[in-house]
């Protein structure tokens, strides 16, 4: 573990990785505002946990972010530690999906990264010191069939954390955009169009991600890819994007 500070706020802490973050940080000694707006959730993940407090919060919402993190601050401490884990990833075709479905995904996804991003930083930056992990996902390099609102929603993320990274690097903060393959949480519950391309992308464990941040963290990487299969699809969407979709519509039928 290289969380070397006291305070973390961790997003989407109902569940997935945003829980098993904030119970791993919790049981290394941090305080843990643990974020969603799923209130039963957040109540599961802190159950047990006298390290995590919940926060009930929509991070689509600027203003609550904003009043969110000073109440966190004002009641923990300064905020060390900010991972942004909340996500959904309602799968379909573009053309089958509500409009208003495709603004929520960018919404929460996208803004709500952004809007915890720009509320934190500032203080982050100013005390010379933290760590900003935003949840990417291979996703956000490689589009593909029934995924497209997710894509754009994590494509964003990363061209937002990369371009925040190099207009604030050496400032005492590490950032960290993890770009994961599927990993065996709840999110997968959501592609209730059921993609083929996931039966082919067996997933892997969320404590193999959450190492993986540790070691970039350390290292100075900004990019995670926590296995070879993630690094491998970037590869392969960047050098031979015409093969890969050719793949995808050969598994999809489409």
């Amino acid at each position: 573990m290289t969380f070397r500070g006291k305070v973390a706020f961790i997003t989407g802490g109902g569940s997935g990785m945003g829980r098993l973050a904030a119970r791993r940080l919790a049981r290394d000694g941090a305080k843990v505002a643990a974020a969603d707006i799923n209130e039963a959730g957040l109540a599961e993940t802190a159950q047990d946990e006298a390290g995590i407090r919940s926060f009930v919060l929509d991070v689509a919402d600027s203003k609550a972010v904003a009043e969110t993190v000073a109440r966190v601050e004002s009641e923990l401490g300064p905020i060390d530690r900010v991972l942004n884990a909340a996500a959904i990833m309602p799968t379909g075709l573009l053309l089958d999906q509500d409009p208003r479905l495709i603004q929520r995904v960018m919404d929460i996804n996208y803004i709500g990264t952004a809007n915890v991003c720009q509320t934190v930083l500032p203080r982050m930056l100013e005390r010379r010191q933290g760590d900003l992990v935003n949840f990417a996902s291979v996703a956000g390099w490689m589009p593909s069939l029934h995924f497209g609102a997710y894509n754009a929603s994590k494509f964003a993320v990363v061209a937002y954390t990369e371009v925040l990274y190099h207009e604030n690097r050496g400032q005492g903060v590490r950032f960290a955009c993890v770009c994961p393959p599927p990993v065996a949480t709840p999110l997968l519950d959501q592609a209730k169009s059921k993609p083929k391309i996931l039966e082919n992308l067996p997933p892997i464990s969320p404590e193999r991600v959450l190492d993986a941040i540790e070691r970039h963290l350390e290292k100075g990487k900004l990019m995670v890819f926590p296995d070879r299969n993630a690094s491998l699809s970037v590869a392969m969407r960047r050098f031979l994007p015409s093969l890969l979709w050719w793949g995808i519509h050969r598994i999809e039928k489409v």
